[in-house]
């Protein structure tokens, strides 16, 4: 079994042992004490660790050879080693000597003032081999009575000495830990009462100033990235934008042949010399069914072949079986020039499909103007995270160009749906607070002078709206209205000086006596404030307006 080695200081009493003892894990605990450890010179202490260690489930070890320790061991039946390897014992205690020779005092011999001094041993008071000084001190057992010394003393009752042997030790981790607590528990209240009293303390003065609306209705510019001049009517503004290719599919509604074209031969011939020359291709001829063909090559007459012909292919110039057939002379040769089809025309088919005509588009296109743009609106206005002023009439869009797929004049896909896609720009303008509220500070002072102790209390810049705009070229006006509020001019930092230390009725007495003030609350920041702090910087002032 494993045993744990507790070392004993010279400075050690028996309760910093008992707390070494009981901090050991192990069950058996092995206790070497110093050459000198006057906590252990003790049978009362020797027994005080037995009886804790006992308790504790545990059992100790005394590694000494020191023969006084190891007797006082022996009367507390603690085992005894002579070091850590060797095994453990209770040591056997000599058995007192007794002279029975002519050494015995008879006090009967002895002065009347000697009889204290000695105190003989009673007959067969002892029952084994402990001391009778130890077992006075019995810890672990309730005596019936414990016997004086003799002729001097009466039995002492079982109460007393049960009191008597019971060693009250006290422990100090509990009271350290009290101790710390305390101390603790006073800091942290010398620092609430300080925080209560010094710091939490302040005051807000709310003052209800006598106050007239004060409209404003103007033209203004918006600036883009010039600086705001209330003189110039210049805001700067800021905008944002966005684009897109805007699309829509429609239906496609014209019809047209996509069949091959019929062709042929014609022959070109003539008997006058004035006619002779190149005829070039794409020369147009008509058949006398009405259809109409174009030359593939040129062709030029000569004197040499001008009589006999000269040979060149056409094709029809549309699709369709109606060009198929067509025989005998044709029309639009030159003059003096007689063009004739050497064979029938043939290989023309006809093939009827749906294609994108003009007027698709144009209603496809009417169709997409006309959808709502309040989406992509809301989404640029969005935009605006910082609290800006929309312009709500600047909301714009530009289109560009339109183009179908298919295009003009083409076999839609088997669906019949075609698309029309015209690429878009949306803008809408902003005024930032800031500069709007600078405009409007600027144009309401512009309606007192300062002189005549008249200030502004409210701009008006949550209900400000801006409305009429207009794009011209590159200017960008639009119509500002507001109504602030202006009244008398008062100090802050007169109130607080004339405020600070007071309580709620002085306050008010003293701020609602100055001329333009209606009406005057204080709000202290926590229950326990009843005064204005005297500092000035834990002073808020507050002005509301008579209709808030």
């Amino acid at each position: 079994m494993n045993k744990d080695v507790i070392y004993i200081d010279v400075d050690d009493d028996v309760t910093a042992i008992i707390g070494k003892i009981k901090k050991s894990k192990e069950k058996i605990v092995a206790i070497v004490p110093p050459k000198r450890a006057g906590s252990l010179q003790s049978a009362v202490n020797l027994r005080l660790l037995d009886r804790m260690a006992k308790a504790d489930k545990k059992h100790l070890v005394l590694i000494t050879n020191n023969p006084a320790l190891v007797a006082l061991a022996a009367n507390a039946l603690i085992p005894v080693a002579k070091n850590l390897q060797s095994k453990p014992e209770i040591a056997e205690v000599p058995a007192i000597i007794v002279d029975d020779g002519d050494d015995i005092i008879d006090g009967s011999e002895l002065p009347v003032g000697d009889h204290a001094k000695r105190v003989p041993v009673a007959a067969h008071s002892r029952t084994d081999s402990r001391s009778d000084v130890v077992e006075s001190l019995n810890i672990d057992e309730e005596p019936e009575e414990i016997a004086g010394p003799v002729g001097l003393a009466t039995p002492v009752s079982k109460k007393v000495a049960k009191e008597r042997n019971q060693v009250k030790i006290p422990n100090f981790d509990t009271f350290r830990k009290r101790l710390f607590f305390g101390i603790g528990g006073g800091i942290l209240l010398v620092a609430l009462l300080v925080w209560m009293f010094v710091f939490a303390p302040a005051a807000t003065i709310v003052v209800t100033a006598k106050t007239s609306p004060a409209p404003i209705s103007s033209t203004i510019k918006l600036g883009g990235t010039a600086a705001t001049d209330f003189k110039t009517g210049i805001v700067k503004s800021i905008s944002q934008q966005e684009k897109k290719d805007v699309s829509i599919e429609f239906d496609a509604t014209g019809e047209k042949d996509v069949g091959t074209k019929a062709d042929g031969v014609v022959k070109f011939s003539t008997n006058s010399i004035s006619s002779l020359g190149t005829i070039p291709a794409g020369t147009t001829l008509r058949a006398t069914s009405g259809a109409t063909f174009t030359t593939d090559e040129a062709v030029t007459l000569t004197p040499s072949n001008a009589n006999a012909g000269v040979n060149t292919p056409i094709t029809a110039t549309e699709n369709g079986i109606d060009s198929n057939g067509a025989t005998g002379n044709m029309t639009g040769a030159p003059s003096g020039v007689t063009a004739t089809l050497t064979a029938p025309t043939a290989n023309g088919t006809s093939k009827i499909t749906k294609v994108v005509s003009a007027d698709d588009i144009e209603r496809a296109k009417g169709q997409l103007i006309g959808q709502s743009t309040d989406t992509e609106k809301a989404a640029l206005s969005k935009k605006f995270v910082n609290g800006e002023k929309v312009i709500d009439g600047s909301f714009t869009v530009e289109r560009g160009d339109a183009t179908a797929t298919p295009a003009v004049d083409q076999e839609a896909p088997a669906t019949g749906k075609a698309k029309l896609t015209i690429p878009t720009t949306f803008t809408i303008y902003a005024i930032a607070k800031a500069d709007l509220e600078s405009y409007l500070t600027a144009s309401l002072k512009s309606q007192f002078d300062d002189e005549n102790g008249q200030k502004v209390y409210n701009t008006g810049i949550d209900k400000a709206a801006l409305s009429n705009f207009r794009k011209d070229g590159e200017t960008l006006t639009a119509t500002l209205t507001a109504s602030g509020q202006i009244g008398p001019k008062i100090d802050d930092s007169t109130i607080k000086e004339q405020v600070k230390g007071k309580i709620y009725g002085e306050v008010q007495s003293t701020i609602e006596s100055i001329d333009g003030i209606d009406e005057v609350d204080v709000k202290f920041s926590y229950f326990w404030v009843r005064t204005v702090p005297n500092n000035t910087d834990k002073i808020k002032i507050e002005f509301k307006l008579q209709d808030e």
